[in-house]
């Protein structure tokens, strides 16, 4: 199991993928079905999804993983009685099958397994590499974090004051749920190819603003070597507000 892609719903689906591809170094990995998908230099066919929406939302966090895993998670997700969508195929880059369940908190998630992988391109360090976390605001975390834990098979790995931290595969965390007043999207994280490449991305302050003009910013953290967006005003989502 890993954590695969994020799924964005966005008002000008044109603007967005043009900072993601401009300033922010995905690549272009196609579109179909309304959506543009975006990819970083590893062997994942997409890491970002942009949809028009009227309002920006996540439409899932999607993780991959084997047949047999997601046939445990929609067992468990049965047996607790979360919403739980249908199996069916996704037409989009790596194709595979899957379904979507929603979280506590209306947090929506996506398991697929993909049938086809990408050739890896040659690492640069203007480009991430791959999504290696996402964070989540909720209202109560811990409830959240059972979720989790006893529905998706996670792993509790570490916890703050504020936030839950929890992995599906061997990396710290995979995702986290962060104690706020809302359920919405905290940051995304991009792993980079070392920390000169995190350096690099935040020489030039004035390519960060979002849209052109405003003074709104990424926040930038050089753990695990992951740019680190903070999503804030940038594309509508709130930011997190600390207990």
């Amino acid at each position: 199991m890993r954590l695969r892609s994020i799924e964005l719903e966005m008002p000008d689906r044109n603007a967005a993928v043009r900072f993601l591809k401009e300033t922010w170094g995905l690549l272009d990995a196609g579109s179909g079905n309304g959506a543009s998908y975006l990819r970083g230099t590893e062997d994942i066919p997409y890491v970002v999804s942009v949809a028009e929406a009227g309002e920006p939302a996540v439409a899932a966090v999607t993780f991959s993983g084997s047949k047999p895993e997601l046939e445990r998670i929609r067992k468990r997700a049965s047996a607790a009685g979360a919403p739980l969508g249908p199996v069916r195929d996704f037409d989009e880059p790596g194709g595979g099958s899957g379904y979507f369940l929603e979280g506590p908190e209306g947090h929506v998630f996506r398991f697929v397994t993909e049938r086809k992988r990408v050739k890896k391109l040659r690492p640069d360090r203007d480009r991430p590499l791959q999504v290696t976390h996402v964070v989540l605001n909720a209202r109560d975390r811990e409830a959240c974090t059972r979720f989790a834990v006893d529905v998706l098979g996670f792993r509790l790995s570490d916890r703050t004051g504020f936030m839950n931290f929890v992995r599906c595969d061997r990396v710290h965390h995979a995702l986290a749920y962060a104690q706020s007043d809302n359920s919405l999207l905290n940051h995304i994280a991009f792993e980079m190819t070392d920390i000169d490449a995190v350096m690099r991305g935040i020489g030039t302050p004035e390519d960060w603003k979002w849209p052109p003009g405003r003074n709104d910013h990424w926040g930038i953290s050089t753990r695990n070597s992951a740019a680190i967006s903070q999503a804030e005003r940038r594309f509508g989502f709130r930011p997190l507000v600390a207990a």
